[in-house]
């Protein structure tokens, strides 16, 4: 007797409104991790603190 498995498909329903919320907070994770990025290189040439920049 063959076995068979079963597998239905899920459509996750989500409105227009969590989209662009879920959107704008990424964007928000990318700017403040970019930010602190381009601060903490900017203090560094400042400093002075020579690494792998020549």
């Amino acid at each position: 007797m063959p076995k068979a498995a079963r597998i239905s498909r899920s459509i996750p329903v989500s409105s227009v409104s969590e989209d662009k919320e879920s959107d704008s907070s990424q964007l928000v994770t990318v700017a403040l991790f970019s930010g602190v990025g381009l601060l903490i290189s900017l203090v560094a040439v400042i400093v002075g603190i020579q690494g792998v920049w020549f």
